[in-house]
Order: C-alpha cells, then sequence, then structure tokens
C-alpha cells in the first residue's frame, strides 16, 4: 500500500500513485521493516529534481521493479526540503564513501535506520558504468539474506565514523582583518575573469559571495572586491541562466558562462540574487542592476506567490514540449523558426541577433537559450519591449513548468527581506506588502504559540515537521529587515522570540551551532553544517541575525552568541571563501559595528522622509535602523532620542560610540559612508 497520499510534499505527492509501496519518513517505517526483516530503501530527492523525475518513471514507475522493491525492502520516499536534517545525515555517509553526492539520493539501511550501501540515479539498464538498478536491488537484498554479519559490520563501522567526526569550528572569536583580507584574495584567486563567477563547470550564481564583497568594498573601498561583483552580476543577468522574457534566474549553468542553465527556478536563487542586485544598484547606481532586481521581485510575486500570500519553493526543470514528453527547458528555449511564427522575418532576425538565437542554436536539437549577447549592437528600446511583449504572451501558450507549493520557512525569510529591501530601496510599496503577508503567513501558520515553528506548509495546512536551524536564522533575518522597512516593531520582538529559540534550542558549547534542536528527533548523527552552499547555512544565517537583532536592542547575550558563531568563518574563511560567503558577510558586519541608525521625528515630515531614505540607502555593512516618533517604544534604538531644534534628526552609532545627531540628509550620507 503505497502511504503517501494526503501529505503536504509535492514531492512526496509526485510518488503517491506509484506502484511502489512506499513510505513517508516514520518510526513506523523502520518498525515495519524490522518486523518483516528486510532493508529499507531511502530515496531522497526534491520537486524540481530532474533526475528525480527520470529515475521515477524509468522504476518507481515500472510495474516489475515495483513488485522487486515490495518484495525485498521497505521504501521510504523523503523530500529534501522538508526533511534537510535526514538528507544532511545521509548525504554526509554518501560522499564519504563514494566521494560524491547528489539527487536522487538512494541509501540502503538496515531496521536500525544504518546505511550500508549509496548510490544516486540508477539506470533501468547498465550503461556508462553504472549497474542497473534492478541489478542493485537484486545484490542488495541478497548481501542481506546471505551475509547478514557482513552487513551489519559494514552499518556499524560507517555509523562510527560519522560519529567521530568532529568540526574544528575556530572558536577563537569572529575573524579579524588578517582572515578576512585572506577570504577577498582566496576569492580573487578563484574568480573567472572571463566569464564572471568563481570556478569552473556547472557555475553556480554565488550570491552570498558577492554580499560579501560589496560590503567590502563598502568598508574598506576595495575596488578590485566590487568589480567581480559588477562584471559577475553583468555577465549572469545576459546570461542563459537568467530568464531574459519573464525575469528570475534558473538553478546554475552548466558551463564555465552562464549559456545554458539547468532550467529549474528556486525561491531562494531568487530571493538571494534579488538582494544583491538591490545593493548593487545602492552601491553603483546601475541601470541594469536595477531592472534586474525589480524584474526578480516581480518573477517571485508573479510566479511564486500563493493563494494564501507566500511564497512556493520551486518552478520545475521540465515541461511538455508540445508532443506529450516532458523534457528540460521545453518552457523557455526557442528556434529561429519559432521566433519567425511569432514576430514574422523581419521581427524574427532582429530578435535572434538581440537575443543570442542561432541557427545551430545553444541548446539541444537547434534551439536557443535567450541571452543579451555583448556584440548584438545598440538596440532599439521600444522594438525590443514590443518584441519581449509578443514573446512572452507566445510562450504563455506553452505547457508551462510544474510548479512546487509547499511553503518552506527558511526560504521564505529569504524572501521577505529580499522584497522588503527591494521594495525599499527602488521605490516599490507594493513589495513591502508582498513581503509582509508573507511574515505574516509564517507567524499566524509556521509559529506556535512556543515560537517554535514548522518546516513548511501546503494549501493553508501546517506539515508536520519541525524547524531546522535555517529556518529561524532566514526567517528571524526576513523579520529584522522588515522592521527597518516599515518600521513596525512587531517584526523585531518575533524575530527576537526566534533568536531567544536558537539560544536554548541549537546552541553547544562553545558557541557551536547544530542544524536540529536539542529535542528533534534523533537521527544516527546530529547534523551540523556551517558551511553555506546553494542558501546560508543555518549556523551563518542564524550568526547574522543574532549579530542584526543585539545591534537594534544592546543585547550583550545576543552579541556574544554572533561572535562565538562566527568563529567557523575564522577557520573556513581563508580557506574555503566561497562556501562561508554569509558567514563572511556577517564578519563584515562585524567589523563595521554594525552601525545604529535612530531616526526621529514625524513620519509625515518630508524631513524624517529624507533621513528615513538616505539611511535605507546607506551601503553600511549590516546597519540597522529604527525609525519613528520620538519616544516610540517600538524600537530600544529610539528611546531617548529627542528632535533636534524641533527637527527630524538621525543619530548614529557604532562600537558602543554614538555621534552628534544630524538633521541634514547629505551629512549622514557622508557619515554613512
Amino acid at each position: 500500500m503505497n502511504r503517501l497520499a494526503g501529505v503536504t510534499s509535492p514531492y512526496l505527492l509526485q510518488h503517491a500513485d506509484n506502484p511502489v509501496d512506499w513510505w513517508p519518513w516514520t518510526p513506523e517505517a523502520f518498525e515495519e521493516a524490522r518486523r518483516r526483516d528486510v532493508p529499507v530503501l531511502l530515496s531522497v530527492g526534491y520537486s524540481a529534481c530532474h533526475w528525480c523525475h527520470v529515475m521515477a518513471d524509468e522504476s518507481f514507475a515500472d510495474d516489475a521493479t515495483a513488485a522487486l522493491i515490495n518484495e525485498r525492502f521497505v521504501a521510504v520516499k523523503v523530500d529534501r526540503e522538508e526533511r534537510p536534517d535526514v538528507d544532511a545525515v545521509y548525504m554526509e555517509a554518501v560522499q564519504a564513501a563514494t566521494g560524491q553526492g547528489g539527487w536522487p539520493m538512494t541509501v540502503f539501511l538496515t531496521p536500525d535506520a544504518e546505511p550500508f550501501y549509496f548510490g544516486t540515479y540508477f539506470p533501468p539498464e547498465a550503461r556508462h558504468g553504472m549497474p542497473s538498478f534492478t541489478d542493485v536491488l537484486d545484490g542488495v537484498a541478497r548481501a542481506w539474506t546471505e551475509r547478514r554479519d557482513e552487513v551489519g559490520e559494514v552499518a556499524g563501522k560507517i555509523v562510527k565514523d560519522l560519529a567521530e567526526r568532529s568540526l574544528a569550528y575556530g572558536g577563537d572569536g569572529a575573524p579579524g582583518e588578517a582572515e578576512l583580507g585572506q577570504a577577498l584574495l582566496g576569492l580573487t584567486r578563484e574568480y573567472d575573469p572571463r566569464n564572471g563567477g568563481f570556478g569552473g563547470a556547472p557555475k553556480f550564481p554565488p550570491s552570498m559571495a558577492l554580499e560579501f564583497l560589496l560590503r567590502h568594498h563598502a568598508r574598506t573601498g576595495a575596488e578590485g572586491a566590487l568589480q567581480m561583483v559588477t562584471d559577475t552580476c553583468e555577465a549572469m543577468a545576459r546570461g542563459g541562466i537568467y530568464d531574459q522574457l519573464g525575469g528570475g534566474f534558473a538553478r546554475y549553468a552548466v558551463g564555465r558562462s552562464w549559456t545554458v542553465p539547468h532550467f529549474e527556478k528556486m525561491l531562494y536563487d531568487n530571493a538571494l540574487l534579488c538582494r544583491v542586485y538591490a545593493h548593487l544598484w545602492r552601491t553603483t547606481g546601475s541601470d541594469l542592476a536595477r531592472r534586474v532586481a525589480l524584474e526578480t521581485a516581480d518573477f517571485m510575486v508573479g510566479e511564486l506567490r500563493t493563494a494564501e500570500g507566500g511564497f512556493a519553493s520551486a518552478l520545475d526543470a521540465d515541461s511538455d514540449d508540445g508532443t506529450g514528453r516532458h523534457v528540460e527547458g521545453a518552457y523557455y528555449v526557442w528556434t529561429p523558426e519559432q521566433l519567425a511564427g511569432v514576430l514574422g522575418e523581419d521581427d524574427a532576425a532582429y530578435a535572434a541577433r538581440h537575443f543570442g538565437v542561432t541557427d545551430e542554436g545553444t541548446f539541444e536539437h537547434g534551439s536557443s537559450v535567450l541571452q543579451l549577447p555583448q556584440d548584438a549592437g545598440v538596440a532599439d528600446a521600444g522594438r525590443i519591449a514590443g518584441t519581449r511583449e509578443r514573446l512572452l504572451a507566445a510562450r504563455a501558450e506553452r505547457a508551462r513548468p510544474g510548479r512546487d507549493d509547499k511553503i518552506v520557512a527558511a526560504w521564505n525569510g529569504l524572501a521577505i527581506a529580499a522584497l522588503a529591501e527591494t521594495g525599499a530601496l527602488l521605490d516599490r510599496p507594493d513589495l513591502v506588502e508582498r513581503a509582509t503577508e508573507a511574515a505574516d503567513l509564517l507567524v499566524r501558520l509556521h509559529l506556535d504559540d512556543g515560537a517554535r515553528l514548522a518546516r513548511t506548509s501546503k494549501d493553508g495546512r501546517v506539515g508536520a515537521n519541525a524547524g531546522v536551524l535555517e529556518d529561524y536564522g532566514d526567517v528571524a533575518e526576513g523579520f529584522l529587515a522588515l522592521a527597518s522597512v516599515t518600521g513596525e516593531g512587531v517584526w523585531l520582538e518575533f524575530a527576537g522570540l526566534l533568536l531567544d529559540i536558537v539560544l536554548d534550542q541549537f546552541r553547544g558549547e562553545g558557541g557551536a551551532l547544530y542544524d536540529t534542536a536539542h529535542d528533534a528527533e534523533k537521527l544516527i548523527r546530529r547534523p551540523q553544517d556551517p558551511t553555506d552552499n546553494a542558501t546560508p547555512s543555518g549556523w551563518t544565517a542564524a550568526a547574522s541575525a543574532l549579530l542584526t537583532y543585539a545591534a537594534h536592542t544592546g543585547s550583550a547575550a545576543h552579541r556574544a552568541a554572533a561572535e562565538e558563531a562566527l568563529g567557523v568563518v575564522k577557520a573556513l574563511g581563508p580557506r574555503a571563501p566561497r562556501f562561508i560567503g554569509w558567514g563572511l558577510a556577517a564578519a563584515e558586519a562585524l567589523r563595521d559595528g554594525p552601525r545604529e541608525i535612530a531616526v526621529v521625528g514625524d513620519p509625515e515630515d518630508e524631513g524624517f522622509r529624507e533621513l528615513r531614505r538616505t539611511a535605507l540607502r546607506a551601503g553600511a555593512p549590516g546597519a540597522v535602523l529604527a525609525a519613528g516618533r520620538p519616544g516610540g517604544d517600538e524600537f530600544p534604538l529610539l528611546r531617548d532620542r529627542p528632535l533636534v531644534d524641533g527637527r527630524a534628526a538621525a543619530y548614529v552609532c557604532r562600537h558602543f560610540v554614538c555621534e552628534a545627531p544630524v538633521t541634514d540628509a547629505r551629512e549622514l550620507d557622508r557619515r554613512l559612508r
């Protein structure tokens, strides 16, 4: 019996009609394996994963393969986005055993959840040096039956090795100037001057490293740091990884250039990149940065916003190509013939030059991903705008990619921060409203009476899985951004509740942080990963939010916790800066203060609004802003901050020292720079 009907995960629901007798991750599944004396087949993936769909179609939808699974295993299906703790523990084992990992992840476990055989995607027939999935199933089942002692020894050794891994995270306090300089040097060495970005293929948008570089430039004036950001952001915005018609970024580029993407669009990527482009505009005034920030924000609102006011997790990479086949990128790519069918010959030839559509194609089967090549010449803005509208309308007639509608708390926190700041910086109050509505949803649905977060919800129904550290850190980050932008102190209060849970439930000795709470389900290893990968790690997200909250409130406990947590950045920043970017950004904020800005006055007064606007547009790393009437009790920073000669005033403090208040916006801008 397949037990996936009625769950909140769209990924699991995609498998609810499989002939495989799937279980969700529950104690009952392992008890069933113990009762039947069979191993557990654990399959981990996510809704927008292309190869997860391929393996599902080839194997899990196949009656003969399903019968083999059902006879010899208890099959457990996990959505890695709902259970990042389960994913992290077994991915660590897969990577330790095979030297690589990825999704779909296929792991065979004892009934005690101890892993003994690993893999990722397995094809239905042996090819490219990979065994067939049925051969793997048969081999594992025979080993379980005929060599049980050996299986037990392997499982025991793996669990012991995982348990003995310790994280040497520094613990000597936050990084100083030397470590931040070494991190900058490390990024410079890995920088790709031809294409922008860091490293080789595949190439992922380095949003968190870019945020570090922007903050480092703001604090030190390092032009090389800003140049890497500017060039990378332009290359990505001109490349195929960016949707030139509808806005928004794909997950990654398959090559060193940004030409051909893996077409899935994730909420977290777009939230992080929207914020980077808004901050780049704040630093440089770049028209391109402004356009991309707003288009990315509009993509999130237009394509990912749910009926409940939150933001869906992802759009799939695949869609129907018009023949009934699900093909990667089908929704996004164009041939010259398709352009001509929509635009006519003359406009199609013009569009092909502008968007880099060639006869031979840049993708598969003669199709091209739309780009903005540097050598396309000066564009007629009006003609291009009309062309985009016609192509976008024609694309809307194609079969749309599937959408993963679940709300992930952490990723919505990132979206709240991005939309709030982008809306405030670029005069789009509607974006601030959308951020506020998403925050309202998280408070109303995901937050219980004890300030404990649920990880996910779908269609207004909260999921059963507890929030992990990244949920608390990223949601607090979003609430803190919203507090500064709206002037509503309730968001500061909610952030404080979440961060108190962090201090109480996620902290270990010496300020180390764990991904799961002290009272969470016990797995074979308690996950603890400080590295920033696709998103900020829970560790660095929490450190950043703790620091911001401390700047708002003066809480010594929260600041001390942030400084201790940033010890991991001192250890990893000089060695692996690409994978600790958010931690480095938080360290830059700590080095700069962060600055505490209080603006007092009548919100209807133009002088107050100008000071507040100037403070919002300050590039000082991690600066916090409280704005409101003098004597207001919503923000601690507003206490004892009077008007100056009856005029609105701004107070700036850093490193526990305050400057004299100013009433002139230009003087405030000078001080914040």
